[in-house]
């Protein structure tokens, strides 16, 4: 056989009765990332998939990809054998020999499914180990904290020996826990705020808004791109740019300038939850931290969510901005994040902005003009592109 991937469950392997909808996802989720990589198959049995290469299928770049997919814990290169044990310890040893040769010390580890083999784990442990001394002596036996971790696979239908483990996502599969419009800045935040909620199996749209001439055609370019980043977690984006330019010259002409702010993450957000009506959507994700700037205090927050119908996570609340910051390096989005581009939540920036609003006095400047014309227009104008993985 073949060399194969063997991609382990996270979280899916704990679930009940609806495990199969989980294991469906995740298949489905992987055929379309390795699609571009040539001809495989993929089959799924005691929480694992199997990613069997075809002609021409790269390995290698397989295993990149898929360290991206939410619902797999860990990937191992293995190779596959028939279930007798001399083919086994030969031909396994050589398999995992270039891990070996470099190494000062390792273990080997058993897990035997089929349990009609005739070896148990211990003994296949100490077999295969007695075998790969007598190939590497310069190696000795470390059971708490090896340099290799040599495993044998004893699986149903075959055998299986790797010594190359890589940690995967985890979570739970992209499109398993329904889907949320990302209301997604050039900032920081709110991307690692998609990413964290697609973890959790949620398919992320994201809405940009854009107000030219005060923000440039880079600053929606630069969104893009880190919507584009975020696909490689995410899956595909519907990305959707509301021009925004109207509804801010409005609110900095009629509304106290203290207020500019949450008036304007209240407009956003009813644009939004329009949005997501239309396109059967059932909640909204921000990269709101709270504390962080004047805009996300508790008291503005209560104000942003009188006007919601809909559920509004906030996955990054309660992280500082290190932890955040770590996050956005992980996912690659944090350099184009700090991109000199601004959005329109830079504009008219009030100098002191209300910090602890109340609600009563927030809908009174919010009323002294009927917004509701710029609002159905901005939801109009909507453009949408579909941002694909790579």
């Amino acid at each position: 056989m073949n060399e194969i991937i063997l991609a382990k469950y996270g979280e899916i392997a704990l679930k009940g009765l609806n495990k199969n909808t989980f294991e469906e996802r995740l298949v489905g989720n992987v055929k379309r990332r390795l699609a571009p990589l040539g001809r495989f198959k993929v089959k799924h049995a005691q929480s694992t998939l199997y990613v069997i290469p075809g002609e021409n299928f790269d390995v290698d770049m397989a295993a990149e990809k898929l360290k991206t997919v939410f619902g797999i814990a860990k990937i191992c290169r293995a190779k596959g054998f028939e279930k007798n044990w001399d083919i086994i310890r030969d031909q396994g040893v050589s398999y995992v020999s270039e891990q070996l040769e470099n190494a000062k010390t390792f273990k080997v580890e058993a897990k035997r499914a089929d349990k009609k083999f005739f070896m148990a784990s211990p003994e296949i442990c100490r077999e295969m180990g007695a075998a790969v001394l007598e190939r590497f002596p310069h190696l000795s036996v470390d059971v708490k904290d090896p340099d290799v971790t040599v495993t044998v696979e004893i699986r149903e239908e075959n055998a299986f020996v790797h010594a190359l483990k890589m940690d995967g996502a985890g979570g739970i599969p992209v499109g398993s826990s329904g889907e949320a419009m990302l209301l997604l800045s050039g900032g920081i935040d709110s991307p690692v705020a998609g990413y964290m909620m697609a973890k959790r199996g949620v398919k992320i749209s994201a809405v940009h808004f854009e107000s030219p001439p005060y923000t440039s055609e880079r600053a929606r370019l630069k969104v893009e791109k880190l919507a584009s980043i975020m696909t490689d977690y995410c899956g595909d984006i519907n990305f959707y740019c509301v021009p925004f330019t109207q509804i801010q010259e409005k609110i900095r002409a009629n509304c106290a300038e203290e207020y500019f702010t949450v008036i304007m993450r209240r407009i956003m957000m009813e644009v939004a939850q329009r949005l997501c009506e239309k396109n059967s959507i059932q909640a909204l994700v921000t990269g709101e931290s709270i504390g962080q700037v004047a805009s996300q205090t508790m008291a503005a927050m209560v104000c942003t969510d009188a006007v919601c119908r809909m559920p509004v996570f906030r996955p990054v609340v309660g992280m500082d901005k290190k932890e955040i910051v770590a996050v956005s390096n992980k996912i690659g989005t944090f350099e184009t994040s700090i991109q000199p581009y601004e959005d329109c939540c830079t504009v008219f920036t009030p100098k002191h902005p209300k910090t602890r609003p109340t609600l009563e006095n927030v809908r009174r400047e919010q009323n002294s003009f009927d917004f509701e014309p710029l609002i159905n227009e901005a939801v109009e104008n909507t453009s949408l592109k579909v941002i694909k993985i790579s």
